[in-house]
């Protein structure tokens, strides 16, 4: 069915929500690729963290990769705004599509919230990360990142005000008992407490941002939010340049290739794709596609590092997903 059949078809009385969340978001071809790429860049990005970090210690790295996707979204942004200057005054929007946002720089205390938003995110996300993957295996540190979204509903319903439902409680039982299967053995069998606890805190950090983000949303659109917030989280990591530099003079040419990969795949392209998925596709739709990214992470991670699963952690992983979709599902 075309955007103008669904336009023109009205909708059954008695229609459900999920009627009309899929005659409002309709699935489209380059909106299913826009999800798949941005869960492979963003799962890749665990085993990249994993291979770049015997190289780039964790402060390093992080500024490292800002620093490209940095560059990779300004470069974007200056692109994308030639196009708007270039297109005539009175150009029709196209036909069935969102209208059109003007991508105005915020101000005053908005634009304070984007730098918190952005050192939070991208500068102490990364730092956490890349050091728990220096104690951890790829694996173990996607599936407790996955742990964020139960993060989130468990501080919507403390700091929001929304209702604690059963579902969300057992969803949170489930997931604990999950994470501490991983933490008690390791995905690959050893367990190391400081890089469980490390891997926490980037998922507690991940959450802080996740909830920061869903309200500067509305008020500035998520390329400028996601460009911002790069640039601000690259800043907090400058004191790591002296560290930087020095170890991009020694390092291997393949470890510094991982790091811009990194940084224009994962962190600038995923942002972007990611972005654009959200402006066609419902929260639920969106979020349940993110349930993907550790089993493919832990898939890469076997076929790339030789990272192999105890039978353990994979029921610590399965339990904790199950608890993760049980306890967001709408």
């Amino acid at each position: 069915m075309t955007p103008a059949q669904l336009t023109a078809a009205p909708l059954r009385p008695d229609a459900t929500e999920g009627d009309r969340a899929r005659a409002a978001y309709p699935r489209s071809w380059p909106t299913l690729v826009a999800a798949g790429t941005t869960v492979f860049l963003w799962a890749s990005a665990f085993v990249g963290i994993r291979f770049v970090g015997h190289d780039y210690s964790p402060g390093a790295l992080a500024l490292g990769r800002m620093a490209a996707a940095s560059v990779a979204l300004s470069a974007f942004v200056a692109f994308t705004a030639g196009l708007r200057r270039a297109r005539p005054p009175h150009a029709a929007p196209e036909p069935h599509g969102p209208a059109p946002r003007r991508a105005a720089l915020p101000r005053g205390g908005t634009l304070g919230l984007i730098a918190l938003w952005g050192v939070a995110w991208f500068g102490g996300y990364n730092v956490a990360l890349n050091a728990a993957e220096r104690l951890v295996d790829a694996g173990t540190a996607a599936l407790l990142v996955a742990f964020a979204p139960i993060l989130v509903a468990v501080a919507a319903v403390l700091v929001l005000g929304e209702r604690l439902t059963g579902r969300l409680g057992a969803g949170v039982a489930i997931a604990f008992a999950g994470v501490a299967l991983i933490a008690a053995s390791g995905f690959t069998g050893h367990a190391d407490k400081v890089g469980v606890a490390l891997a926490v805190l980037a998922a507690l950090l991940y959450a802080f941002g996740v909830l920061l983000q869903k309200r500067l949303l509305a008020r500035v659109d998520a390329v400028t939010m996601t460009w911002l917030g790069a640039l601000a989280g690259t800043a907090a990591l400058l004191p790591f340049a002296p560290t930087f530099l020095g170890q991009l003079a020694t390092a291997p040419p393949a470890a510094t290739l991982g790091m811009l990969y990194l940084g224009v795949f994962p962190t600038a392209v995923g942002f972007l794709a990611w972005g654009y998925v959200l402006s066609r596709w419902t929260a639920g739709r969106t979020t349940a596609a993110t349930y993907l990214a550790p089993p493919v992470t832990v898939l890469l991670s076997w076929l790339l590092l030789d990272e192999v699963p105890a039978p353990l952690a994979l029921l610590g992983g399965a339990l904790c997903l199950t608890g993760v979709v049980l306890a967001t599902r709408r």
